[in-house]
């Protein structure tokens, strides 16, 4: 890679997020999208149980299949500090539920890939995602990748 990969201001991906979760709640999977229709990656609307509060929470995560009944994500917050809230709830609660762009919903349960499977799923981000490993070092915050399984 030539250079820094381009990240944009903190105020553009904030607002994006506002955008999406707005979009997510409508229910349809409008603005989500699939692996390889606009990145190689796809987006998924993961609600969570807040882990103060007990509401709701909808957050809009990047996501790669990993066969016909599981994707993984990063837990990463916008290349910043900290861990992402939706991370945190999951820890807290590991059950939610994923909206996909075609509007399908499903319940799902989390973990945190670690070991040999961690690195291979780290791979095929990196495979699909150039510059991940720069962008991944910003942060002192470890990236998890977390499992998603789908549970219906």
């Amino acid at each position: 890679m030539a250079g820094k990969p381009f990240v944009p201001p903190r105020f553009v991906v904030k607002t994006a997020w506002v955008i999406h979760r707005w979009l997510a709640r409508r229910g349809t999977g409008r603005g989500l999208w699939e692996p390889g229709q606009r990145k190689t990656w796809g987006a998924l609307a993961l609600t969570t149980t807040g882990r103060s509060t007990g509401n709701p929470r909808t957050a809009i995560i990047a996501y790669l299949p990993d066969g016909a009944d599981r994707v993984h994500a990063l837990a990463m917050n916008g290349w910043m500090e900290g861990h992402p809230a939706w991370w945190l709830n999951l820890k807290a609660d590991p059950e939610a539920s994923a909206l996909f762009a075609d509007g399908t919903r499903h319940k799902v349960a989390a973990a945190v890939a670690e070991g040999d499977e961690r690195e291979r799923l780290w791979t095929v981000w990196e495979d699909n995602e150039p510059g991940l490993k720069v962008l991944a070092s910003r942060p002192r915050t470890p990236t998890e990748i977390v499992i998603l399984e789908l549970q219906e």
